[in-house]
């Protein structure tokens, strides 16, 4: 870490206890010494202008947060390999017992963008392309959808389509669909426009993503 950054966060640091600490004072104790009970699991992009508790007004305490490249998430595989967002998966539903989980996916997403070059493997880059392997059905999805020379309409449309893919690949962990079956836990597929700054959800009976907040009209 150079000076200036360490400089920076140091500043940054200050002014979080100074403000941001003491506002929540009360808070932090109470979930120290009662434990985390968060609102919801939310996977998203480790893309640094995604900012979960910023884009949803969160407390701390309020979001269980899982970030990897692409908010992806790998369908369900009963081995003893490692397997990070797995196991953040499951400690949420059956550990946490969390009643709501949040795929959220972002515009200008440098994964799904990543999906349309054609990258040279390398022993630097082996865990990404294999991680990546996980967008190639929305990709393809998209390609039939999208003609190929609206390269920005192609990539808005991978980006959506990939969110509903991870919904997917959630129920095949085999809490998580119980769950979902017995009625306990609600997926929920978002797409975050960092232009506008606005939350989509996807609205599966009319196969759509539409503004939060927005009822089953389309009304505010």
């Amino acid at each position: 870490m150079s000076d200036k950054t360490l400089e920076e966060f140091e500043k940054g640091h200050k002014s979080f206890r100074t403000v941001n600490f003491k506002e929540n004072e009360e808070r932090f104790k109470v979930l120290a010494e009662k434990g985390q009970n968060p609102k919801a699991l939310f996977i998203g992009c480790s893309d640094s202008r995604v900012m979960p508790a910023m884009i949803t007004g969160s407390k701390p305490g309020d979001l269980f947060i899982i970030r990897n490249i692409g908010n992806l998430v790998a369908p369900y595989q009963p081995d003893s390999n490692f397997h990070a967002t797995a196991a953040a998966i499951e400690y949420a539903v059956s550990v946490l017992k969390l009643t709501d989980v949040i795929v959220c996916g972002h515009s200008h997403c440098g994964a799904i963008a990543s999906l349309y070059k054609d990258i040279e493997p390398t022993d630097e880059n082996i865990h990404t392309l294999k991680w990546l392997e996980l967008g190639e059905a929305p990709k393809k999805i998209a390609m039939m959808s999208v003609p190929a020379t609206d390269k920005e309409a192609l990539l808005r449309y991978t980006e959506k389509a990939s969110v509903i893919f991870q919904i997917e690949n959630l129920l095949t962990y085999p809490a998580v669909k119980k769950r979902v079956e017995s009625g306990e836990l609600f997926l929920h597929g978002w797409y975050y426009d960092i232009e506008e700054g606005l939350i989509e959800y996807y609205d599966d009976e009319r196969y759509e993503f539409v503004p939060l907040g927005a009822n089953k009209k389309g009304e505010s």
